[in-house]
């Protein structure tokens, strides 16, 4: 009895689970793939973030013309935390805009995610479909 107590405190103390959005992501063209992964500023652990990982040739040449000077390794994926089922809120940055808008991640599959930004209100939103990859 005191052992499986014992195990029981050990696992409740442990790291907490891997969110069902962690990985690699591409985007719908291909055209760029997102890591994503717990925010390394953060010690809780319950957010997500999302750096660009791998971008195809005109990918970097609208980040660059949009304010982003180096797409690879930039955070698109910002401060999401859990807001619903298999739903995450956080802000997206778009390179080619250099603007910053409020997104939800909604995880449609176990290898599709729904990522959607919309301007502030939530007004004149878009929705991308991702692909695990």
């Amino acid at each position: 009895m005191v052992a499986a107590l014992l195990a029981l405190a050990v696992l409740a103390g442990g790291p907490a689970p891997a969110s069902p959005v962690d990985g690699t992501w591409h985007n719908p063209k291909n055209s760029v793939a997102v890591k994503t992964g717990v925010c390394p500023d953060r010690t809780a652990g319950d957010t997500l973030c999302g750096w660009v990982v791998r971008a195809d040739d005109e990918a970097q040449a609208d980040a660059r013309d949009g304010g982003t000077p180096k797409l690879i390794g930039a955070a698109l994926l910002r401060d999401y935390r859990p807001s619903g089922h298999n739903k995450w809120s956080g802000e997206i940055f778009v390179p080619d805009m250099g603007r910053t808008f409020g997104s939800t991640l909604t995880l449609v599959d176990a290898n599709t995610i729904a990522v959607k930004g919309c301007l502030v209100g939530g007004f004149f939103c878009k929705t991308q479909t991702w692909h695990r990859g």
